[in-house]
């Protein structure tokens, strides 16, 4: 897939002088061809059956928020009259053209993908979805039971008339268009009618074992109110019923200079997401041309923002099925993470800490020693005081349950709450006010910068070397959220450290965060929106210029996203210079690779497989000394100079060279997972020897597995 034009042929010389617009590639394309990508692990033959079903699903739960985030924010552009043009040299409306057939062409994909293969090889295994016509006497006798049971109680159908507008469809929601013809009770010819379905009933429901005749057999919600929907409208002739469903714009627009208390600006703006513009309508491939029309025009769509599918209009509700079916042999095989061998030997985290800095390499490797060290802070009489900054943690995290304890239990609990976590603002309030109920000092970060950096610091009074008392800093640095379920799908890096320059560091940043002052030079750390981007663009610019005195050089770097333009431009200019780059970028990539006399010493990588690839790490050869950091941050706009991010070296010669092969070089032998960006945009599958598979991912559960 060519997503941009081809570059002239004679590039400049300098990043300063400034590349074209054509030496970048478009965000949002960026983002459907790593779509695309995850796709082709669902189309994979040697990807296990449910775990195809599993990436079908990721595949629209990745649209869904495209279309509610990027989507939405092309359209608001185009409403404003935008004539701003993207890094790559595109107005609004020509991104939304691209954006509107590629999207189109993917979902077509996508669910022939699920008709013709997944379906039927699941039915082969015993794992059937039963349509309406497949139902057998006895099926329909229980499903019309559990419909005038469980359904037709908690179900209020609209009929549409001038006492009856139409209803607010929330934001994703299953709905039902339907068609009717005849009079009501009184005597109302209303010829159309809303049903949305509750979402307190389940849109997949697994009928009891002895009525199947395969050990799984599944009915969607769906099938149940298309067969039942004359129920609802008695004595009246239903003539088409139509499930549909709207993505709305589900950006918060919250002026945080202007508001005196964000957290309450920001519950009250919650409710509204359900409800902001549409920006897409999914029905079935069955609907009625003018029931199509009447829906685009209530809410207000044109016939590009249309997508007719053939199956479910939600395809993520089925993400719970490969967890409901008890079968593992159609499933990745399970492992179990392993833990390095001082914690083995060590049950007291801090013992442990202070014999050596400590790195996990989750999933590989547990996040338990970082749940049992703040446990263990909580109840620790020498621990005086604990700060921690929360993005993403979940609504039922055991970290968040000991900060509270450590709070009632006396403890200087201060905690940076980010709450404009897109999606995860409703559960860090809930966070936030609950410490606040036992003493613990919240903070909401810095007005106008997201706190996204990866921190926590542990107080500790403990005995001197001289017999006196001091105060030591216990710190734990990530890549990823402090998030024990993500902690088992997405690949990060921690570090545990007593370092005392690290820990003034750390120490540093929360006094910004929770104060007010100026930056000071930190020792170790890069912190953006200060230090960072110029950093790391100083650590390609000093590879540029070794290569350019003949000397050795070399940058290797991993991160999600790739798209800042200064710092593709130094990226540009150390090719240009000689220096061999490899970048291993999970999503979109803005950067042009391999070409010529531009960026012909510049390899792009894509890991997908069955962990998602989140950590961020950056090498640089530095005349031999090799320094390795790694960060929150990707190498994005936003998070060099709208965030509170972190980079953090690792200074321990051994975790160094650990960092190295299992972050950098492993992923760069894989001929299994990797997709390599060529010079016209395009991605395709590295292929490898048949006699020696790599597999980054394989390799490393056993390389770090208990």
């Amino acid at each position: 897939m060519n997503t941009a034009a081809t570059p002239t042929e004679t590039p400049p010389s300098k990043a300063t002088d400034g590349f074209p617009s054509d030496y970048f590639q478009n965000r949002e394309m960026g983002l459907l061809a790593f779509n695309r990508r995850v796709l082709w692990q669902a189309k994979n033959h040697k990807t296990p059956l449910l775990e195809r079903l599993r990436f079908l699903c990721i595949v629209s739960s990745n649209l869904d928020e495209f279309f509610e985030i990027r989507v939405a924010g092309v359209k608001e552009q185009l409403k404003l009259g935008s004539v701003a043009l993207t890094t790559d040299g595109k107005t609004a409306r020509e991104v939304y053209s691209l954006v509107s057939d590629e999207t189109h062409a993917l979902v077509k994909e996508q669910y022939a993908l699920f008709n013709e293969e997944i379906l039927p090889q699941l039915a082969s295994e015993g794992i059937r979805f039963l349509k309406r016509g497949d139902w057998s006497p006895a099926q329909r006798e229980w499903i019309s039971a559990f419909f005038f049971r469980e359904v037709m109680p908690v179900i209020t159908p609209i009929g549409l008339d001038p006492s009856h507008p139409f209803p607010r469809v929330l934001n994703k929601s299953l709905n039902f268009a339907v068609e009717l013809e005849g009079r009501d009770a009184f005597g109302r010819s209303s010829n159309a009618a809303i049903v949305q379905a509750p979402r307190v009933l389940p849109r997949v429901i697994r009928l009891p074992r002895e009525l199947g005749d395969s050990e799984y057999c599944f009915i969607f919600l769906s099938s149940i109110l298309h067969e039942f929907v004359h129920e609802l409208f008695a004595g009246m002739k239903v003539l088409g019923c139509y499930q549909f469903r709207v993505t709305r714009n589900s950006n918060l627009f919250v002026d945080e200079e202007a508001v005196k208390n964000l957290r309450a600006k920001i519950q009250g703006e919650l409710p509204q997401r359900h409800f902001g513009n549409a920006v897409r309508l999914e029905v079935a491939n069955n609907c009625s041309e003018a029931m199509a029309e009447f829906l685009l025009g209530h809410f207000d769509l044109t016939e590009r923002d249309l997508f007719r599918v053939a199956g479910p209009v939600n395809l993520v509700r089925l993400m719970q099925v490969p967890d409901w079916v008890l079968r593992d042999n159609l499933k990745f095989q399970p492992f179990k993470p392993g833990t390095p061998k001082v914690l083995q030997k060590n049950a007291n985290v801090f013992d442990a800490i202070r014999g050596g800095d400590i790195l996990l390499h989750h999933p590989y490797q547990s996040f338990n020693p970082v749940i049992e060290l703040l446990d263990q802070s909580a109840a620790d009489p020498q621990v005086v005081a604990i700060k921690m900054t929360v993005y993403r943690t979940g609504t039922d995290s055991v970290l968040m349950q000991s900060l509270l304890r450590a709070a009632q239990n006396g403890k200087e609990v201060t905690v940076v709450v980010e709450l404009m976590a897109r999606f995860d603002e409703e559960a860090n309030i809930g966070w936030a006010t609950k410490l606040e109920e036992v003493g613990a000092h919240v903070i909401y970060g810095v007005v106008g910068y997201k706190t996204h950096a990866k921190m926590l610091m542990i107080v500790r009074r403990e005995e001197s070397k001289a017999g006196g008392s001091l105060l030591r800093r216990y710190v734990h640095l990530g890549t990823g959220n402090y998030h024990p379920k993500t902690a088992r799908l997405y690949s990060d890096f921690g570090l545990l450290t007593c370092n005392e320059d690290i820990g003034a560091d750390a120490n540093e940043v929360f006094k910004q965060l929770t104060g007010l002052g100026r930056a000071q030079t930190l020792k170790h750390l890069w912190q953006a929106p200060f230090s960072l981007q110029p950093n790391v663009v100083a650590g390609i610019r000093a590879e540029a210029e070794a290569a350019r005195t003949g000397k050795r050089s070399r940058i290797i770097a991993k991160m999600n996203s790739l798209l800042e333009p200064e710092t593709i431009a130094a990226l540009y200019e150390a090719s240009q210079a000689g220096v061999k780059i490899d970048l291993i970028v999970r999503g979109v990539c803005g950067l042009r690779a391999g070409v010529k006399d531009l960026s012909e010493n510049i390899n792009v990588w894509s890991i997908i497989g069955r962990q998602l690839e989140h950590h961020r790490v950056f090498y640089f050869f530095a005349d031999g000394e090799e320094k390795v950091y790694l960060s929150s941050a990707d190498w994005m706009d936003r998070n060099f100079f709208r965030r509170i991010e972190l980079a953090f070296p690792i200074l321990d010669r051994k975790l160094k060279r650990r960092v190295i092969t299992e972050g950098l070089q492993i992923y760069l032998t894989d001929n299994t997972l990797a997709w390599e960006l060529g010079a016209d945009g395009s991605y395709h599958q590295r292929r490898g020897s048949r006699t020696s598979p790599h597999s980054s991912q394989a390799e490393l559960i056993e390389l770090l597995k208990d």
